[in-house]
């Protein structure tokens, strides 16, 4: 059978695969992007990815750049304040609460926050008005075999491509990153999350806020109003045991605990949406890049749901991979170029993935003395301005 030939081809399409496909295309690159899934665009549908995405303004300066700001922007909340609340061992009580404004290093605000299932309706929408980006979905990659001049990949439909550059976006898990022979160093907390929206009567005025205690923080991101009422997006982090026993709730009683959970800081809330759970793991790869192949996202890193950074550091290999390949027209997916794509990301999504998995065992830990501990290191770094300043500079991936 003969070989069709594409300049990219993208194993994987979620929010960090489709936003690859429309930035190559955006670039004039020739693109297939393919996934195994077909891509859910409706949260009322089972299976939706009820999760959101707050886009740190780094991110957003480059969806403005390929063309996608323009489609998410009238969907998005604002993140103005990242508020970090500290409830200590005992369940509904701030004990000390910390406000991290924006204002403070700019006229911009942290980011804005968007649902995961409306970026991938938006994304599909884009991509259908680029002639030289094609997405399939119920499409596997069944086998790889890089070579020096190209990468060669059988799909799951019978087909056989040959593309400059292979781009394995195809998560934690990923056969690209397999097929190379890449190792991973996995570590496992024993949590997981909860994820689902929300509604509450106290608004949430652009403030994103962490609640931590033992077992893991509670985070609410602001959504746009539901029903002219404030809502939130949630991710509940706790042992994989509680996960498991606050998913048997019925509705008013899960509504309790999470009001419960949050201290009450938005008032009563309400969830909207059916839950989803995942594992919480962290994961780095031991290189971000092969023959002809450059991993990123999931592919290459993971972390836990912590400070909006998991979708912000695939979106950061992203904006690295697509310079390198505009630099790089005529030597697109060689050596060279690959190289430098993989000296240019590594060691700072190490750095990162050691600071979230830092931030997370705080936030874990039981013994009271620790929690005290927790505490008196928030409060001491929020009252150094320049600390405090230099802290929030860093989440943003600022310099």
């Amino acid at each position: 059978m003969a070989r069709e030939s594409t300049d990219i081809l993208i194993s994987g399409g979620g929010v960090a695969g489709l936003c690859a496909a429309v930035a190559f295309g955006a670039a004039e690159f020739s693109v297939l992007c393919v996934d195994p899934a077909t891509p859910i665009t409706d949260q009322a549908v089972e299976g939706a990815d009820l999760r959101s995405t707050a886009f740190l303004m780094p991110s957003v300066a480059l969806l403005q750049e390929i063309g996608l700001w323009a489609r998410f922007a009238p969907h998005a909340a604002a993140l103005q304040v990242m508020r970090i609340v500290d409830a200590g061992g005992d369940a509904g009580v701030a004990r000390l609460t910390r406000d991290f404004d924006a204002a403070e290093i700019s006229e911009a605000p942290f980011g804005y926050n968007l649902p995961n299932w409306l970026l991938r309706r938006e994304m599909l929408a884009e991509i259908a008005t680029m002639p030289n980006v094609h997405f399939r979905p119920g499409v596997a990659t069944a086998r790889v075999m890089p070579r020096e001049s190209e990468a060669l990949v059988s799909l799951s439909d019978g087909s056989s491509w040959r593309a400059k550059l292979l781009i394995g976006a195809d998560g934690r898990n990923s056969s690209v990153r397999q097929a190379l022979g890449i190792s991973v160093k996995t570590t496992r907390y024993g949590q997981k999350a909860l994820a689902f929206t929300t509604t509450h009567p106290v608004p949430h005025q652009n403030v994103s806020t962490e609640v931590h205690r033992s077992g893991g923080p509670f985070t609410m991101v602001p959504l746009p109003d539901h029903e002219g009422l404030p809502a939130s997006a949630v991710v509940w982090m706790e042992t994989g045991a509680e996960i498991a026993r606050l998913s048997a709730l019925s509705l008013p009683e899960f509504d309790a605990e999470m009001s419960l959970r949050a201290c009450h800081l938005l008032g009563p809330m309400h969830r909207i949406s059916a839950l989803t759970t995942w594992p919480i793991i962290s994961q780095v790869a031991a290189r971000m890049s092969g023959e002809r192949t450059a991993l990123m996202a999931e592919a290459a890193h993971v972390v836990p749901p912590i400070g909006a950074q998991g979708l912000n550091m695939s979106l950061g290999d992203l904006a690295a991979l697509r310079s390198l390949a505009l630099e790089n027209r005529a030597a697109l997916g060689a050596a060279p170029m690959l190289e430098a794509y993989h000296n240019r990301r590594h060691r700072e999504v190490q750095a990162r993935v050691a600071g979230i998995d830092a931030l997370n065992r705080a936030s874990m830990v039981g013994a009271p003395m620790l929690r005290d501990l927790r505490a008196q290191i928030l409060g001491a770094l929020y009252s150094l301005a320049p600390v405090r300043k230099t802290l929030m500079k860093a989440g943003l991936g600022l310099r």
